[in-house]
């Protein structure tokens, strides 16, 4: 067996629905912490990842997993019942990622977020959906710390608990 990218991004959605389930047992105001950025709330970080996540797919594989280029994007995150919501599009969102690595790895070019031409390998984009998830997990911990919530033990989120929990199934 070769070494490849879908352990990771098992572990990835995993951890994604762990965050999300985490939020669903806080108060509803957890929604509104930030730890500098009011801007850059609870609510808009777990919201940030599973959007990012719907492009980063769409962007590999040409196929939308939930929105199209030019349609409104997921729904906000505006109370905890829409977290439910939004547990459910995150597992498509991580699933289409997973789908992804049974691609060739080609360039493909593309205009970037600050409209410029690019050309980036289906796994740089891959790896940077993993990266991207990771490191907002992190801000999203920070953020419930910093308003007095429970934050996201991301300890309980790493590969090694991972590989127990789906392994023990």
């Amino acid at each position: 067996m070769t070494i490849g990218l879908d352990r990771l991004l098992a572990h990835m959605a995993w951890a994604n629905q762990k965050t999300i389930a985490h939020l669903q047992t806080l108060p509803e105001a957890c929604l509104g912490s930030f730890a500098t950025n009011s801007e850059w709330h609870a609510a808009e970080i777990i919201y940030h990842i599973v959007d990012s996540a719907d492009h980063y797919a769409f962007r590999i594989s040409g196929i939308p997993a939930l929105t199209k280029p030019g349609e409104p994007c997921i729904d906000d995150v505006k109370v905890t019942a829409d977290l439910t919501r939004l547990k459910e599009q995150a597992a498509i969102v991580d699933k289409a990622l997973l789908e992804c690595v049974k691609l060739e790895d080609i360039q493909i070019e593309f205009k970037n977020y600050e409209d410029k031409m690019v050309k980036r390998w289906r796994s740089t984009i891959l790896s940077q959906a993993i990266h991207h998830a990771t490191e907002h997990r992190a801000q999203l911990a920070s953020a419930l710390e910093a308003k007095g919530f429970k934050p996201v033990d991301l300890d309980e989120l790493d590969l090694w608990a991972f590989e127990i929990e789906t392994e023990s199934k």
